[in-house]
């Protein structure tokens, strides 16, 4: 796969869509770190040898569900399962492995497939190597952030990969637990960490970030109207400690006629969630790694949940398939760009009117897939 040019991708206006590279965005709470060093914070786990045999917080107020950590409903499951009839026989990559809600149906579905999952929730990587224990050597879980894959993948022998899923956000248990600090529906400590074990924290971010990072900050997830007069209202009301209080401040700054139209602090909390995560810095590094280790034929499924995630998957998928072609459109290529993959459809799949009836949480989930293409093939002329 061509390596997209990192001058111009650092050029490329996060709301625009033209499809030329997005590497990773610069951290507007941390201007001065260099691209990248983000690899260097990935936490992992030692894994043994692999033998040869994620929503929006739209939550209907109210206290959580009960029932077992990480019981969580798989988004678009038959959707995700289906893309993988017909890809060669080997190992899928379960970036985000979460409860192991579709590695289990991807196992049940293919016996000529297995899962390597990885995530950085310690609670989400026990209940993924509970759920998946019944299919023994071809589930192996470790814990790692997905920027880390091409190590994991390394140390467990797989050099090519027959698919790999995405499933970005946040899952219903991360949200419905008060203490992770996921949710404005919740009281609880401004966390949002997935990987607790890390120092930086929503409120760390809340109370240290200046105002204009903060406003940049908000901007950048879609406060475009009010980012700024949130951030004024948060960096007066400081120091912020829970997330009812964040919730409050950032409702009190918006006009009641927008509050009207979903709750103002919804894209405040994905802004924070992203920051203290480095989501959309680690997110085109990882998408990049996994499709350059797809085998011919073998297949990439990644859901998005908000406009940021959304744009830098569609980017970066967009780039595969064109190979990075920058040639005036309706006209043949000239510029000698090969593509590696074929889009899987138009646009993004959106759940079903079935799957949201069940599950209103997967309403904000977009679809986006790609099919490795034979190392002969090149672009049309």
């Amino acid at each position: 796969m061509s390596v997209a040019s990192p001058a111009r991708a650092y050029a490329q206006p996060l709301d625009q869509q033209d499809g030329s590279p997005l590497l990773h965005l610069p951290s507007p709470m941390f201007p001065e770190r260099k691209p990248g060093a983000v690899l260097a914070e990935g936490l992992r786990m030692s894994p043994k040898k692999l033998p040869d045999n994620k929503p929006s917080d739209d939550q209907s107020p109210g206290a959580p569900a009960p029932g077992p950590p990480f019981g969580h409903r798989p988004v678009m499951l038959e959707e995700v399962v289906g893309m993988f009839a017909g890809v060669p026989e080997g190992v899928v990559l379960d970036a985000t492995v979460g409860g192991g809600g579709h590695a289990l149906g991807l196992l049940r579905a293919f016996p000529q497939l297995r899962v390597v999952g990885l995530d950085q929730d310690g609670e989400a990587v026990a209940a993924a190597k509970s759920a998946l224990a019944q299919f023994g050597a071809r589930a192996v879980v470790v814990r790692a952030r997905f920027d880390a894959l091409g190590t994991i993948l390394d140390e467990l022998g797989v050099k090519l990969l027959s698919g790999a899923i995405f499933d970005l956000g946040v899952s219903s248990p991360q949200l419905d637990r008060p203490d992770r600090g996921f949710s404005y529906r919740f009281d609880g400590p401004l966390d949002m960490r997935m990987d607790r074990s890390q120092g930086l924290t929503a409120e760390g971010l809340v109370n240290e970030s200046t105002q204009a990072q903060l406003a940049t900050l908000f901007a950048l997830h879609g406060e475009t109207s009010f980012a700024r007069r949130i951030a004024a209202a948060v960096v007066s009301a400081r120091p912020l400690t829970t997330t009812q209080q964040l919730a409050d401040v950032v409702s009190s700054a918006v006009p009641a006629a927008a509050r009207r139209r979903g709750h103002p602090a919804k894209r405040v909390f994905q802004a924070l969630r992203a920051a203290v995560n480095s989501e959309l810095e680690v997110l085109p590094l990882a998408l990049d790694a996994a499709l350059e280790r797809l085998a011919p034929g073998g297949r990439i499924v990644v859901m998005a949940y908000h406009s940021g995630e959304d744009r830098a998957v569609k980017q970066r998928l967009v780039y595969a398939a064109t190979g990075g072609c920058n040639c005036p459109p309706g006209l043949p290529c000239v510029c000698g760009a090969v593509p590696t993959v074929r889009l899987l459809n138009r646009g993004a799949r959106k759940p079903s009117a079935e799957e949201l009836a069940a599950n209103p949480r997967a309403e904000s989930a977009r679809l986006r897939a790609a099919e490795a293409l034979p190392l002969v093939e090149t672009r049309p002329r």
